[in-house]
């Protein structure tokens, strides 16, 4: 058995993530102590390796939870998708390097950008996707993902990120004012236009994603400065409370 903070420094996933997996019941550990610490079993090691393996295909939590719990959920499927993304990612990599070997010896006027060619792992990565993703969020996700071209796609993420910029310059007023819950009605309005619909119920597990660490709250804190992303959190909360 492994305490979560043993798992932490083995994985790399910060001790908060793992307690918010176990919140969402995504990674239940084997046995609680009786002071309540997690303890981990290699079962539940595994289960991590299979979540973190679809976090690298770029899949939602939710997601991911309705994939690993499956009655159908086929490991050796999942393992050799994961095998070739790698390939594809290390294909890609090695042609970069190539590349940028090549404007040592020739200079930086010889034109080539084959290399930046990454058709074939984006086109892998969306069939394998395609495989798992059941659920009528991700399939509302991707119909709307299609007809948006790689610029749309880049401008819509600046707007939804611009989202969380303006939640920053709120951190000085309570979660529950006004102000600040009309900015969570207008995140859970823009995530339905530009995503998928955002019930309260799946605003919420955003908003606890949000705050429980690694990217997202990396990202929201740059965009809203620190803090931002515990305080969306709360506001999501009382919004989602009402």
């Amino acid at each position: 058995m492994r305490t979560v903070n043993e798992v932490s420094k083995l994985t790399g996933v910060s001790i908060r993530t793992l307690q918010y997996y176990d919140k969402i019941g995504l990674l239940k550990p084997a046995e609680y102590t009786e002071s309540g610490y997690r303890l981990y079993d290699d079962t539940a090691l595994e289960r991590l390796q299979q979540i973190l393996l679809f976090r690298e295909l770029e899949f939602p939590l939710k997601d991911i939870k309705d994939i690993v719990t499956r009655s159908d959920f086929d490991k050796k499927k999942a393992l050799e998708q994961q095998i070739k993304l790698l390939e594809l990612k290390k294909e890609h990599i090695e042609n970069l390097i190539t590349m940028c070997r090549g404007l040592k010896t020739r200079g930086v006027k010889h034109m080539d950008f084959t290399a930046f060619d990454s058709s074939k792992l984006d086109e892998y990565a969306k069939k394998a996707k395609e495989q798992w993703g059941t659920t009528p969020e991700y399939k509302e996700f991707e119909e709307k993902k299609k007809n948006r071209s790689k610029q749309d796609e880049a401008g819509m993420m600046a707007d939804f990120m611009k989202v969380f910029e303006e939640f920053g310059t709120m951190k000085d007023q309570a979660p529950e004012s006004a102000e600040v819950q009309e900015q969570v009605k207008k995140l859970q309005t823009f995530i339905t236009e530009h995503f998928y619909k955002c019930t309260d119920e799946i605003l919420s597990g955003l908003g606890k994603m949000y705050a429980a660490g690694g990217e997202f709250t990396e990202n929201i804190n740059k965009m809203g400065g620190v803090g931002t992303a515990e305080f969306v959190h709360q506001a999501i909360e009382v919004y989602c409370g009402k």
